[in-house]
């Protein structure tokens, strides 16, 4: 089994530069194989850092469907030069459908979806050249959702999100803890039936749409009075129309942005619903403004923890400037641990010297880094 998982993730990552392509993989992460759709574009080149795009979809659905029907982002990647990426979920536990952890409804997840999400952005790039600081997620429902958690707690490798009909549950918001100044862009319709507009306190609570940008002007420290702009209502038949929000003046130049959808029901605008405005466009337009500042050029420098040498020969050396011991793990790229241990305060060693070349993820504290091993 695991022969043929190896050589299904060696014929999944054959890249053929010059062409767009579509790429079905898969790895495995706890013991659970992940699958996703990566769609690299057509001018991609590998000597040139590409933005990646993360593209969530919604509850019972998968990464290819979504983005076959929905949002509809690759002929925007082949323009803009982006690489996107559409996951698929796991089955949650006795309704058996596709999900993605955000706690809520999904409270019986025993799944480690930001593990997963990290892991991904490590695999792809570990065969492509993407620009870390340029990572950005979006999603429809459920992935909208899951991409507000991504901004909270996997934010250090996060440069902006877009949820499109996807709030808050009160596990996202009690835990958020964003690690730099977030801009956020939210696509919401104010008759969405499934999240409501105005939140919900049944099926493990959906927060109002105006609590959750609230929560982000105010992390932001953005303008509170916004500009709003009605957008021309060019189709007359969709029974909605939208209002561009935009709270400006954020930290490190962001914003906080909404297109409410007056009348919009729970789509994704510019394929169903609404065709005033293209969601997939909305979001590139506004994730095309900015950068993660805080991503090391040379991913070994993050937070508390200085890492080096990388590429590794025999011995890793992992510098914890915290006042506390954190434990460590380290994977190969099929999802195996390979090492674990402690890290105390200070310099620590890791003998790297029993394990083969090739490239590894290290995971300590919530985060993690490429290592390769020659």
């Amino acid at each position: 089994m695991k022969k043929a998982i190896l050589f299904f993730l060696f014929i999944s990552f054959i890249s053929i530069k010059s062409n767009a392509q579509t790429i079905n993989g898969s790895f495995m992460h706890d013991g659970v194989q992940r699958d996703y759709s990566l769609y690299i574009p057509v001018n991609y080149s590998a000597s040139n850092a590409a933005p990646l795009v993360l593209n969530f979809h919604g509850f019972g659905h998968n990464g290819v469907a979504h983005e076959n029907s929905f949002s509809k982002f690759k002929a925007i990647a082949d323009t803009a030069g982006f690489i996107v990426v559409a996951p698929t979920g796991t089955p949650l536990p006795i309704l058996n459908l596709n999900h993605w952890n955000v706690g809520g409804w999904t409270n019986s997840s025993p799944v480690d979806d930001i593990g997963f999400a990290s892991a991904l952005i490590d695999t792809i790039a570990t065969n492509y050249n993407i620009n870390m600081a340029r990572v950005y997620s979006t999603g429809f429902s459920n992935g909208g959702f899951f991409s507000h958690r991504l901004a909270c707690e996997l934010g250090y490798r996060i440069a902006a999100i877009a949820s499109v009909a996807g709030t808050f549950t009160p596990e996202i918001q009690s835990n958020c803890t964003p690690s730099h100044p977030t801009p956020v862009l939210q696509i919401h319709g104010t008759t969405d039936p499934t999240v409501p507009y105005n939140g919900t306190t049944g099926n493990g609570g959906m927060a109002p749409v105006d609590s959750v940008i609230d929560y982000w002007v105010n992390y932001n420290n953005c303008n509170s009075t916004p500009t709003v702009t009605a957008l021309p209502d060019v189709n007359t038949t969709d029974g909605s129309t939208v209002e561009r929000i935009v709270y400006s003046g954020g930290d490190a130049g962001v914003t906080v942005e909404h297109l409410k959808v007056t009348g919009g029901a729970h789509n994704w605008p510019g394929s169903t619903g609404n065709m005033d405005i293209t969601a997939s466009l909305e979001i590139w337009k506004f994730f095309s403004k900015y950068s993660n500042t805080n991503v090391s050029t040379n991913s070994i420098i993050k937070s508390q923890f200085k890492i080096y040498p990388n590429p590794v020969l025999e011995n890793l050396t992992i510098e914890n400037s915290s006042n506390k011991k954190e434990v460590y793990a380290v994977y190969n790229l099929v999802g195996n641990k390979v090492l674990e241990g402690q890290l105390s305060t200070g310099s620590n060693s890791i003998s790297f010297s029993s394990l083969s070349n090739g490239i590894y993820v290290l995971r300590t504290s919530g985060k993690s880094f490429k290592i390769e091993k020659r």
